[in-house]
């Protein structure tokens, strides 16, 4: 518990002092790349402190001159600072909308790029959706939790339809993204953090042309199916779908 509560206080110092950092950058630099490059820094000195290595296959998958919707499955806290820290290209968030509600973090977030989306609210959730298609045809990569939340028991859960018709709209490939191990390191309602190793796995980028939004269920199941077989079992040995 005491290493639990160490990693938490290095969190809640080092978001201060880089949220600031990025809040007064903004005023200088439009581009939210380098607010990027810090939040990949705030990400990996927070995977050191909780002792977690990850490992990556699958970067020969990344076009950096193709803008792409990643979709990684969601476990736990700590798929935010692997992806963050590990997934090699720029991209914005569309996260959730309480993300951007905590001082300073959020506000950070909203000056480097990152979508908020409420999808308790559908208009608003639609408008969300507007602002990461722009951003992808300005060029730039969207990465969405196609589950919305995290796993509860470590299982993958349905998709949300919200990301798969930004693909199809925006006529932009859905790269799928593994992530093996975050569950066991901190699980879903508790507040232990635990030491280990992930692994992340970036698989081919799969074309949405061929998919309207009336077949949007067909390429859910497509990415789904691609997941879950990266996936296998989870760390009990059970099938995750």
């Amino acid at each position: 518990m005491i290493r639990t509560l160490y990693i938490t206080i290095w969190v809640v110092f080092i978001t201060l002092v880089l949220g600031i950092l990025v809040i007064v950058l903004s005023f200088f630099v439009r581009s939210g790349n380098p607010m990027h490059k810090i939040a990949q820094f705030w990400a990996k000195s927070i995977l050191v402190v909780s002792r977690i290595k990850v490992s990556v296959k699958g970067l020969s998958n990344i076009d950096l001159a193709v803008p792409c919707i990643y979709m990684p499955n969601h476990q736990s806290n700590f798929d935010i600072p692997v992806v963050l820290g590990h997934l090699a290209v720029q991209f914005r968030w569309l996260a959730k909308v309480e993300l951007f509600k905590i001082p300073i973090f959020g506000r950070a977030m909203r000056k480097a790029g990152y979508i908020s989306i409420d999808r308790c609210n559908r208009e608003s959730a639609f408008e969300s959706l507007n602002v990461a298609a722009k951003k992808i045809k300005d060029g730039v990569s969207v990465l969405i939790f196609p589950e919305g939340t995290r796993s509860r028991d470590g299982k993958i859960r349905s998709f949300k339809k919200g990301g798969f018709v930004l693909a199809i709209d925006s006529g932009v490939p859905i790269v799928p993204v593994v992530i093996k191990g975050t569950y066991a390191i901190m699980t879903k309602g508790k507040f232990r953090v635990n030491p280990g190793h992930v692994s992340m796995i970036i698989h081919k980028p799969i074309d949405t042309s061929a998919y309207t939004r009336q077949t949007k269920e067909a390429l859910m199941e497509r990415v789904r199916r691609v997941i879950c077989d990266g996936f296998e079992t989870n760390e009990t040995g059970e099938s995750v779908c």
